[in-house]
């Protein structure tokens, strides 16, 4: 007869990895301290799983979590990204860095680790712009970024980083206020939740919009290997 010893299974040391335009940003939820190198237009999956493992020799970690910012189906990109190289499509990241490996949709990663409760949307003001709901639980991967806006061009070229750029500050918050009271609209969430490198240039938040932290990306990482912690759509509440 075998004794119980009353000891858990050893932990699992998960790597949270957030795939952005401008930069890729990983963490493990044991050590907590971010690393980071270039991303743009030129990188490609090959090269980002290369650069990944070059910079966390030092690392020990078990299992992955992937933000890609793209549509994802079945742990993989479904198309290229509008914001980085080629080779994403159909990419097999968990044969490529040879551990268990669960790839989400960057927004979707973020909101994850924003979430708190209710009927949520998140919207990551970046070098693109981010989205992703989760009602009461359950999640719901967007891509809200490229549907027409206004005059002739997409939400995401209104009020992504080149739009920032190109109008400046209080003209592009201008825009954000407009696309968030829209959306508040549309789709009737308790609240939105802020994410991205360009949320804290909004001076004023508008009513039920709240900042989130960019960190939360990496929350969401280690969330999604978390038992119970995630609820996939489809799945009864």
């Amino acid at each position: 007869m075998v004794k119980k010893t009353g000891k858990r299974a050893p932990r699992h040391t998960i790597l949270a990895i957030d795939i952005g335009g401008a930069r890729v940003k990983f963490m493990t939820d044991k050590e907590r301290t971010r690393r980071a190198f270039a991303s743009g237009p030129a990188l490609s999956a090959k090269v980002m799983v290369r650069k990944v493992k070059a910079l966390t020799k030092d690392w020990s970690y078990d299992v992955i979590a992937i933000g890609y910012p793209g549509p994802v189906v079945n742990n993989r990109p479904l198309s290229e990204p509008h914001n980085l190289g080629l080779g994403w499509a159909g990419f097999n990241f968990e044969k490529a860095f040879g551990r268990p490996t669960k790839v989400v949709n960057d927004a979707l990663m973020q909101a994850i680790g924003s979430y708190q409760g209710g009927r949520m949307l998140f919207l990551g003001l970046g070098t693109g712009l981010g989205s992703a709901m989760i009602v009461d639980g359950i999640l719901e991967p967007m891509e809200l970024a490229h549907l027409p806006y206004r005059n002739g061009k997409t939400f995401e070229q209104c009020v992504g980083a080149a739009a920032l750029k190109r109008l400046g500050r209080k003209k592009w918050q201008r825009a954000v206020d407009d696309v968030l009271k829209r959306l508040l609209a549309a789709l009737e969430p308790d609240y939105v939740m802020l994410g991205g490198g360009n949320a804290d240039k909004i001076d004023r938040l508008p009513r039920k919009v709240r900042l989130g932290a960019n960190t939360n990306a990496f929350e969401g990482g280690f969330r999604l290997w978390k038992k119970g912690a995630v609820k996939p759509r489809g799945a009864r509440r």
